[in-house]
């Protein structure tokens, strides 16, 4: 028998810029607000553990949808344990420009900021 986890989202949100910035991307790419957006998701990798994928992208089935500003948030059902309650910024320094997430699951990140560990004391399963 096996224990199933009910799991609640909080979501993931984006900042004002982020939204601006998102809204720019999928205008110059042709696609529709209305089914596509910016999918929020992570991998295996990195000296840390996960990276974050972000794409944009038509929405899929199981997809969890946040909405920000007219704009939806696209994230898998494996990956929203690890970014629930994240904001996406978009960011432009000297050391370049790209959206940043501000994941509140991050327990430890590597030193150039492309990967991250969460908690591993914490099964999560997304129902």
């Amino acid at each position: 028998m096996s224990t199933q986890v009910t799991y609640h989202a909080k979501g993931v949100n984006l900042t004002d810029k982020g939204a601006e910035k998102v809204r720019e991307f999928l205008d110059s790419q042709g696609l529709d607000v209305a089914s596509a957006g910016l999918r929020v998701g992570v991998r295996g990798g990195g000296c840390s553990g996960f990276q974050y994928q972000l794409a944009f992208d038509e929405q899929r089935d199981g997809d969890a949808i946040f909405e920000h500003s007219g704009l939806r948030l696209l994230v898998d059902n494996q990956s929203l344990p690890y970014v629930d309650g994240s904001t996406i910024d978009y960011v432009d320094s000297l050391q370049g420009a790209g959206f940043q997430v501000n994941n509140p699951n991050v327990v430890a990140a590597c030193g150039c900021g492309s990967s991250f560990r969460v908690a591993e004391d914490e099964e999560v399963s997304a129902v």
